[in-house]
């Protein structure tokens, strides 16, 4: 797993474990933006077309653990609500840069950073589950999101040098353990 310079604190995970339906909702919505995040890179970047088969499978796949946690929303009774901004990315997004190229750079390591968290948070989730269903299923999308963070790096040495890489990937690093120190904690994947 990706080295995250912080730790989620443990009352995240008390907080998702007291108001798991909430979490639900949230996390839905999330796989959902993250899907369409894919293929935006594949609408801004279609000249790029070593990202674009990779960006295709993972957006599918994002679209198909949305679709999921939307099974698991209904079995428990509950309706999808509307989505709100999330603090925790629009603070990330405010670190990207605008050149073409900056923006390919910065995007790409910021959903590798993004999907870091996740596989973090969403392991520490599948732990502590009791449920054996629920339980598997995060275990899952644990093992989903470390592929996918690592992904998001290989997708940028296509295109970036190593050291510019690993220069600007240790900048979003310090940015996200931020992001998480500020936030207030809620039941929500970030």
């Amino acid at each position: 797993m990706l080295k995250l310079l912080s730790e989620t604190p443990k009352e995240w995970l008390e907080s998702v474990i007291a108001d798991f339906d909430t979490f639900l909702l949230d996390h839905a919505n999330c796989e959902r933006k993250v899907s369409a995040n894919n293929m935006q890179f594949i609408v801004r970047y279609p000249d790029r077309k070593e990202i674009l088969e990779p960006l295709i499978r993972m957006a599918r796949e994002e679209l198909e653990h949305f679709h999921q946690v939307y099974l698991l929303i209904l079995e428990r009774g509950l309706s999808l609500k509307h989505d709100s901004k999330d603090e925790y990315i629009n603070l990330l997004l405010k670190q990207v840069r605008t050149g073409r190229d900056e923006r390919l750079l910065d995007r790409l390591l910021l959903a590798g950073v993004v999907e870091a968290r996740g596989c973090e948070r969403l392991s520490m989730l599948a732990e502590a589950l009791e449920e054996k269903k629920l339980k598997e299923f995060y275990q899952e999308l644990t093992r989903c999101e470390a592929r996918h963070h690592s992904q998001f790096l290989k997708l940028a040495g296509f295109y970036f040098k190593e050291k510019e890489i690993n220069q600007r990937h240790s900048e979003f690093l310090e940015y996200e353990s931020e992001a998480i120190k500020i936030l207030p904690i809620r039941p929500a994947l970030y």
